[in-house]
C-alpha cells in the first residue's frame, strides 16, 4: 500500500555535467523525501540560457 501525501518543493539549480550527460543534482536535504521508487513530477522553467563557450 502506498501512502499519498502531496508535497511540493521549489528549487533553483544550475545544470551540471556528468560525462556527456546534463544532470540536475538535488540537495541532500531532500534525500529523506525522495526515496527510491518515489514518483515525482519534474517541470523545468529556463530562467537563463547558458552562454555558448565555443570560439
Amino acid at each position: 500500500m502506498y501512502k499519498f501525501e502531496m508535497k511540493q518543493f521549489t528549487i533553483t539549480k544550475k545544470i551540471a555535467k556528468h560525462g556527456k550527460q546534463a544532470i540536475i543534482v538535488l540537495p541532500k536535504i531532500l534525500e529523506s523525501e525522495l526515496k527510491p521508487k518515489t514518483i515525482v513530477k519534474v517541470t523545468i522553467d529556463i530562467i537563463k540560457e547558458a552562454e555558448d563557450d565555443a570560439p
